[in-house]
């Protein structure tokens, strides 16, 4: 059986944060691979400069050619409309039947699990890894956890450091045409497809 993280996000584009932090949850949690999934059509988010899904899943590929335990999956991409986690999980546990799936989420998006689209099924079907940005992060989460998704039958695991990234797909999308600004952010091809593909130009 492999333990199996699901790290989905709208990726547009990945950073060098969503690797440090599929990093850190590999090391401490030893998991055996991370499966990053670019959104179709976030439910929660509005984009006006949102590359298409195919140049997305590209620079997901291109950022994780040298990890092999991280991989692009486009599961989501695949499907029509709006994307819910509990739809995905479902799917993904029809290819992984017997492995274990670790949903990973950040700490703003950990402490409103009980509001997302049936989380009963997402809690049933996969454990939820929640990463703390800043200290004071670990005492709401564990309160969360504790009082609200505990009593829903969730199986919840908090990483034990916190993982704060300046890195930001915003800040990049808006300095793309200053290397010198995002340097720190993202890698030199994966800024090279973007200018190849004339990405996130106004």
């Amino acid at each position: 059986m492999s333990k199996i993280g699901v790290y989905g996000g709208t990726f547009n584009p990945i950073h060098l944060g969503h690797i440090r932090l599929g990093k850190a949850v590999l090391d401490e949690l030893k998991l055996d691979k991370i499966l990053y999934i670019p959104d179709n059509t976030p439910p929660h988010k509005v984009s006006n400069d949102l590359a298409s899904g195919k140049d997305r899943l590209n620079m997901l590929d291109i950022s994780l050619k040298d990890y092999p335990q991280m991989e692009s999956c486009d599961i989501e991409l695949k499907r029509q409309g709006k994307s819910y986690t509990y739809q995905t999980l479902l799917e993904l546990k029809e290819l992984y039947k017997n492995d274990e799936l670790f949903l990973i989420t950040g700490a703003d998006m950990f402490l409103t699990l009980d509001k997302w689209k049936k989380p009963e099924i997402i809690f049933d079907t996969a454990s939820i890894i929640g990463v703390p940005r800043v200290e004071q992060d670990f005492e709401k989460m564990k309160a969360y956890a504790d009082e609200v998704l505990k009593p829903m039958n969730a199986k919840t695991v908090i990483l034990s450091h916190t993982v704060f990234d300046t890195a930001s797909s915003t800040f990049v999308r808006e300095n793309i045409s200053d290397f010198q600004k995002i340097k720190e952010m993202i890698t030199p091809e994966v800024f090279r497809y973007i200018t190849d593909n004339k990405l996130y130009r106004k």
